[in-house]
């Protein structure tokens, strides 16, 4: 398994909290080039980051803040947003100074670690972890190493269709995905083929069963239902409904040859609910896939992606 994790990923670990408790151990850390993490307190008008560290303090220098700081390629947003979240790094030196430890540390040092050994090394088809770090309109940004950036685009995350990103993922939760596409260092990412197919998902429900869904979208021949985040059904339409109500639907039919799944709605209400944890179908230990076809296998359609 890769040692390259999402920023906030090793923060509580036995191992990372040792190599910070002293300056014995900080030391051996710049010595042995381990990747550690700590809590940035503050960022101050220099755009230095100040980290708390268990024996004492540490400086991560505006210009080790994150690769492409120095060259502009970066904006300073991206430390400023760092503030009372977790920040991987390296440990340059680690020294005593009126009695108390200050550490230099280096983010930028610990991110073209993970591009050089691990980012440069990913292909499309890969299924690596990931952290949701914001979401916009138009998908989520996510840490995918040393707070290394990439997207999902919001139609990249189900099968179903959904408004806003938000709907799916919240800030902070860890997630995994799929490699779609490289340029260069730039990694862009896909969700929906961990998500099982329509046959998969169709196999946990019946004919003649009531069952939660949420409403996504109502338009005048009916309202599609999200039973799950890849299998969505039509209802006959109902007044007064309306998308982001969580809804008791009847399953009236289920038809594979289609991919079509019937509903009555039977009652709906509002929720602020967060969006459930997704439900992996790809077990955990694979790390790869080279195709993943959503079709029902008595379906002519065809609906697939292929990672190439």
């Amino acid at each position: 398994m890769t040692k390259y994790y999402p920023e906030g990923a090793l923060i509580n670990t036995p191992e990372n909290k040792a190599k910070l408790r002293s300056l014995e151990t900080l030391e051996a850390a710049a010595e042995s080039g381990a990747i550690l993490e700590a809590r940035a307190a503050v960022c101050d008008s220099s755009h230095d980051l100040i980290v708390e560290l268990p024996c004492g303090r540490g400086i991560i220098p505006r210009n080790e803040g994150a690769v492409g700081i120095e060259d502009g390629s970066t904006r300073d947003i991206a430390l400023i947003t760092k503030v009372n979240k977790p920040v991987a790094f390296k440990v340059i030196k680690a020294e005593m100074k009126d009695g108390a430890v200050v550490a230099e540390l280096s983010r930028r040092a610990a991110q073209e670690e993970c591009l050089e050994k691990y980012v440069s090394r990913l292909r499309t088809g890969d299924i690596i972890p990931a952290r949701v770090t914001h979401l916009e309109q138009f998908g989520a940004f996510v840490d995918i190493g040393c707070g290394l950036p990439s997207l999902i685009p919001i139609d990249s995350m189900s099968v179903s269709r959904i408004s806003h990103p938000s709907d799916r993922f919240s800030v902070g939760q860890f997630i995994r995905a799929a490699v779609k596409g490289i340029n260069g260092s730039r990694i862009w990412l896909t969700h929906k083929e961990l998500l099982g197919t329509w046959d998969e998902n169709a196999a946990r429900f019946s004919c003649g069963e009531t069952v939660s869904g949420i409403v996504r979208s109502v338009e005048d021949y009916g309202i599609f239902v999200e039973l799950a985040p890849n299998l969505a059904g039509l209802a006959e339409p109902k007044p007064g409904v309306k998308a982001g109500q969580y809804a008791g639907v009847y399953i009236k039919a289920l038809i594979p040859e289609k991919m079509k799944v019937k509903l009555i709605i039977v009652d709906v209400f509002d929720s602020d609910a967060p969006p459930s944890p997704p439900e992996y179908f790809i077990p955990p230990e694979v790390t790869h896939i080279d195709r993943w076809r959503y079709t029902s296998s008595l379906s002519d359609r065809v609906i697939e992606t292929v990672f190439e």
